[in-house]
This record gives structure tokens, C-alpha cells and sequence, in this order.
């Protein structure tokens, strides 16, 4: 079976480095270190005593992955990281997160997975361990990762009933996987019995290591700033919206409306979709300006209505300049996107109904009073409507998410104990 999928890799590559090509008119990181990504490296690395192979595919895993990156390198003082990753947004995410870490930290593209090319990857930086973030598994990857005698870590996995239906359809292909992964770091029980149908021997349940995150100091200053540039007026952030969202939202707010002084606030989840939600906007007639329009010391004009979030790396900075949060990819059947981070910094969260990615994580916020569920986009309006014109109630709900997500917190510590046996 897998000598199937690897004859199909190269079948399909052709394809794939067109799609590339195409993808890098509107992203021109997609144009950039082919070489990674088909297995060549250049010169050989400085030697490391240890060196740590992490990957985070995009930009939610790179961030999700901060914290276990940080203790890593703590825990291990002579290694260093080679992370990973598919998507031009996510290189430049870990570029910005881990500029402090110099070169204790290299990053690269994950080579594709016809076999031969993740075997240069281990040849050239010759990994002790490879640690794949939340849902990544590649059958010749890890193929070659037990040729060369490299355990295979899955961190901070989840695993759907919908995901593990897919899996199970593969057979033979992904079951041999499974077996290949030496262990699994799940975020639930849920999660953990599902994984172990799949055939993994050793998993344990670690929780979410995104309850770790820390915010950054400059990221809270960088909200500040933007909160200033809005002044008193109430926000509402509609964060990581995705294709066809934003229409909705749109839709039910010129129906519904906020308070009169209220400021929409979106921000998409995919860079490249910026100018389609500006035409969007445009499109309905209200007030638009672009964060990336605004200079330091410009403030946000009194009549917009809409500010489109166009920047890279500020999710945080949005967190932190809003009053209230929606997180999107939940209006239509796209599974949901990351809570935690706006539970984080107690701003009371909305979602729609579908969070299949994130059911359990949705399931306890919204139990705990820092969260709740909108069944459409009218029903979101209506809700961050009444939020927002009584202050009591939002500072009640940002305080029991800010209590929800330290609840939680913790993953990391236990993901890096269940390492250490496998790492010397």
C-alpha cells in the first residue's frame, strides 16, 4: 500500500510544484526554498550534541508549538531545533516567535513524502527525534524515521471521529503509520482512545499545550496601542474568519448592527484573502479602513465601522485591543479555530456551531461562563449586542475565561516528562 501512495508522490509532484507556482502569485513564499521541500540542503550543518526535529504544518501549530518549543531548549541546554513547516504564513510565524532563540532554532519546509526526500532530510540534520505537532501524520516519514532509528513523537494530538473515520478508509497505509509512531502526547481522553485505534501502543494524555501559551509583552503593548487608536468605542473582533464567513457577518450586521458606536473588527485567517474581504466591504457600503493604512499615532476615524485586520502576527494585539471575541472557521462546517488564546487574556468569547476540531476545548469553555455558543450570524450580533451594552455581564464572562483557560494550563510539563525517556 504505502509503495501505491509513494508511486502516487511522484505522480502527483509535477502538479504539486504547479500548484505552488500558482499559489505564489498571491503569496510569493511559495516560490522560495523549493529546495526544502524536494530534500536538498546545501551544506552540511554545524554538528549539534542533540538536535530536537520539530514540525508545526501552519501558522495555529507553529504558535501552539511555542511553549514546547521554550521548554525544549530549556530542558535540553545542548540542543537545537530544526523546525518545519508547509506554509509560507507558518515560516514566517516561527521566524518572528523564535528570533530570540538565534541559532539554537533553524527552519525549513517539510520535504514531501515520497520517501526519498524526508531520507535526505534525516541524513543532513540528523534528528534524535522527531516531534510532530497535533494531526500530522506522513506514512513515509515515519517509514524512514524508524529505518534511521528515530523516534516519532505525536504532540499535542487530536483526533475527531470524523478525522479517524478518513484514517481508518486509508487501511493498511495509515495503520502502518500508527505503528510507527513510537508515542502519542494526546489532548484528551477522547482523543487518546481514538488514536489507539488507529494502532498506536503508547499514548498518553497530556492535555493542550495551547492553554500554555504565554502572551507577549509586546503584543499586549502593540493592543494597547491600537485600543488607544480606537478610543472608548466598543469592539467587537471577528477573528480567523474564513471564505464565506465574512459575507454572513456582514450580512447580519447591517441587519441587526451593533450600538451606534461600535467598531466590527475582522480579521482573516488566510493573509492572500485580504483585498477579497476589502471588496467585501466595499461592497456593503459601510466604512471601511485597513490596520496596515494606519500610521503610529493615527487614530481610527469616529465614523469607520469596519477595520480589517490585514496584518501578519497580531492576533494577539486584536485579543488584547477588543472587548469581545468571535472565533471564526465555526459559522459554516470548517471545525472551528483556537479559543484558548482570547480565554487567555479574559475576553469573553463567542463561536459558532461547528467546532468538530475543537469540540471538547468549546464544550468546557462554554460550561464555564467565559464562552457561548451563537447558532448563526444574526444570533452573534444579537448576542455581542447585548454583551456590549452591559458592562457588568462582559467583565463577568471575560473573568470566567480568563479562569477557564488557567485552569487548564499544564500540557507542556507533562509532554516534556513523557519525552525524556526517549531522549537522552
Amino acid at each position: 500500500m504505502r509503495l501505491l501512495y509513494t508511486l502516487a508522490w511522484w505522480l502527483a509532484l509535477p502538479l504539486v510544484l504547479a500548484r505552488l507556482w500558482l499559489r505564489g502569485r498571491q503569496e510569493p513564499g511559495y516560490r522560495q526554498h523549493w529546495g526544502e521541500r524536494l530534500g536538498f540542503y546545501g551544506r552540511q550543518p554545524a554538528s549539534a550534541t542533540n538536535t530536537i526535529w520539530l514540525h508545526a504544518v501552519s501558522v495555529g501549530e507553529t504558535r501552539a508549538a511555542e511553549p514546547l518549543i521554550d521548554a525544549l531548549l530549556a530542558a535540553w541546554p545542548a540542543c537545537r531545533i530544526v523546525l518545519t513547516h508547509m506554509t509560507p504564513t507558518g515560516r514566517a510565524t516561527g521566524k518572528s516567535l523564535f528570533a530570540k532563540h538565534g541559532a539554537r532554532l533553524v527552519q525549513s519546509y517539510l520535504p514531501y513524502d515520497t520517501g526519498a526526500m524526508p531520507a535526505r532530510f534525516i541524513r543532513h540534520f540528523a534528528p534524535r527525534i522527531c516531534i510532530l505537532m497535533e494531526t500530522e501524520v506522513w506514512p513515509n516519514l515515519i517509514h524512514q524515521c524508524n529505518r534511521y532509528k528515530v523516534p516519532v513523537v505525536l504532540a499535542n494530538a487530536r483526533l475527531s471521529q470524523r478525522s479517524l473515520g478518513k484514517a481508518q478508509r486509508l487501511g493498511k497505509l495509515i495503520a502502518d503509520a500508527a505503528r510507527g509512531i513510537t508515542l502519542v502526547a494526546a489532548q484528551t481522553q477522547d482523543d487518546a482512545d481514538r488514536v489507539r485505534q488507529l494502532g498506536v501502543r503508547d499514548v498518553v494524555v497530556t492535555g493542550s499545550i495551547k492553554f500554555d501559551v504565554v502572551v507577549p509583552e509586546a503584543a499586549l503593548a502593540t493592543g494597547a496601542a491600537l485600543r488607544s487608536a480606537i478610543g472608548q468605542r466598543p469592539v467587537l473582533l471577528c477573528a480567523s474568519t474564513r471564505e464565506g464567513e465574512e459575507q454572513l457577518i456582514l450580512d447580519a450586521y447591517i441587519r441587526s448592527g451593533l450600538p451606534a458606536n461600535a467598531l466590527l473588527l475582522i480579521v482573516p485567517r488566510h493573509p492572500q484573502r485580504f483585498d477579497e474581504v476589502e471588496k467585501l466591504i466595499a461592497a456593503q457600503g459601510l466604512a471601511m479602513q485597513r490596520r496596515s493604512a494606519l500610521q503610529q499615532g493615527d487614530d481610527v476615524a469616529a465614523g469607520t465601522q469596519v477595520l480589517l485586520g490585514d496584518s501578519m502576527g497580531e492576533m494577539f494585539a486584536y485579543y488584547a485591543a477588543c472587548d469581545c471575541a468571535f472565533v471564526g472557521g465555526s459559522l459554516l462546517p470548517l471545525g472551528g479555530q483556537n479559543l484558548i488564546e482570547p480565554a487567555a487574556l479574559g475576553k469573553p468569547v463567542l463561536i459558532g456551531p461547528h467546532t468538530f476540531n475543537f469540540a471538547l476545548v468549546t464544550e468546557q469553555a462554554i460550561t464555564s461562563g467565559g464562552a457561548a455558543l451563537v447558532a448563526d450570524a444574526d444570533a452573534l450580533m444579537a448576542q455581542a449586542s447585548a454583551l456590549l451594552q452591559d458592562p457588568s455581564r462582559l467583565s463577568l464572562m471575560g473573568e470566567k475565561a480568563l479562569a477557564f483557560a488557567n485552569q487548564h494550563r499544564g500540557a507542556t510539563p507533562r509532554t516534556i516528562a513523557a519525552i525524556k525517556p526517549l531522549l537522552p
